[in-house]
């Protein structure tokens, strides 16, 4: 299917779940070769990930991040709170992180942009919900 303006191709959009859902898997894994291989995949290698706490350019730094995050919540996952909403090469979305059954201690909202083949090029997180002290 043709790509118009350079935007994501309608097919790729329609993965757009997957893509999701494959990003917030890459936060959960916790086998470092995993997490990274999941990350070199999904991500542009220059990818940047951007948060009123971190910014991470290149994938080291994702991963990095990804590694620090879970280790200040240990034993916690996070998982989409709603459906993924996507236009031309943007998706938006809404996660939660918190352990098995328990109330979120962390809610945000990330807007992902995506280059025409699929993969993460930039995310935009924002934290809705917080701990204090975080």
């Amino acid at each position: 299917m043709p790509i118009m303006c350079g935007f994501p191709s309608v097919l790729v959009m329609k993965n757009i779940d997957e893509t999701i859902a494959r990003y917030l898997a890459t936060w959960n894994e916790t086998d470092a070769a995993a997490r990274r291989a999941a990350i070199d995949e999904l991500w542009t290698p220059d990818g940047v990930y951007t948060d009123p706490m971190a910014v991470a350019a290149g994938t080291d730094a994702i991963d990095a991040t990804i590694a620090a995050v879970q280790e200040q919540f240990p034993g916690f996952t996070f998982t989409l709170a709603g459906p993924v909403d996507a236009h031309h090469d943007i998706a938006r979305f809404t996660w939660e992180l918190a352990q098995d059954g328990a109330e979120a201690l962390v809610v945000g909202f990330d807007v992902a942009v995506l280059t025409a083949d699929g993969r993460i090029d930039r995310v935009h997180g924002f934290l809705d919900k917080i701990p204090s002290g975080a």
